[in-house]
């Protein structure tokens, strides 16, 4: 089936569309031996595509997987300081996935990989605004902490929207907080928190989009279903 370049780039994880396009205007991709123009379509079953020369590997099965991160496990495929990664907790999936975004050092919880790399641009771009949700554990001074963390709309100068937060409880001495975002700034509700003189001792996102953590045990992953699939393609 024919689709244009830039999609077929992407759909081969090669690079994100509008680098393809750049790729394409610079003359680095050809189809059937001759230069490509922004906007061609090609067949990849039938017609020889190249960058720089080298032919587009063929595309994989594409792979989803739900993955309960721990907490010291790093959201990386490798790390320099041989601290455990994601990439690890996943080698036997039978394919090469990606996480779909981050979750730090220290945090736990739902993480999306996958090899799907339209999807995982959808779910990452502002524009979609995913919502993600996270059971937050704080201390500090916490009768008035979900009002405070709802009037967050600003962090470091940067405007930001307003979280949904709900009080779940006090849990071992500590508040327990849903959080829900709808954005994928940098360590964002520990900032939210931190700005609000809390203190935060645990952090787990439990929902993303329209997947939730359900059951899943830390350290463990399973594939999505074919229902779960066509949810994230089709919200």
């Amino acid at each position: 089936m024919e689709e244009r370049l830039q999609k077929l780039l992407s759909a081969a994880g090669i690079c994100s569309r509008r680098t393809a396009e750049t790729y394409i205007t610079a003359g680095r991709v050809t189809v059937n031996g001759e230069t490509a123009s922004l906007g061609q379509r090609a067949d990849p079953e039938r017609d020889d595509i190249r960058l720089d020369g080298k032919p587009l590997a063929p595309k994989e099965k594409p792979v989803y997987i739900l993955l309960n991160k721990p907490r010291g496990c790093v959201t990386t495929l490798s790390d320099e300081k041989g601290r455990k990664t994601v990439a690890d907790l996943v080698k036997d999936c039978g394919a090469r996935v990606y996480p779909v975004g981050r979750l730090d050092l220290d945090s736990e919880g739902l993480l999306l990989l996958t090899n799907d790399g339209e999807l995982t641009q959808r779910l990452l771009h502002p524009r979609y605004e995913t919502p993600k949700i996270y059971h937050v554990w704080v201390q500090g001074e916490t009768d008035t902490a979900a009002e405070r963390l709802r009037q967050v709309t600003n962090l470091d100068g940067e405007p930001i929207h307003p979280a949904q937060v709900r009080f779940l409880g006090q849990e071992d001495g500590l508040c327990k907080l849903s959080v829900t975002i709808h954005e994928g700034k940098n360590r964002q509700v520990r900032r939210m928190c931190a700005a609000c003189s809390l203190e935060v001792r645990r952090l787990r996102r439990v929902g993303e989009h329209t997947l939730s953590l359900g059951r899943l045990r830390s350290g463990q992953w399973r594939y999505l279903t074919p229902p779960e699939v066509r949810a994230l393609k089709e919200n």
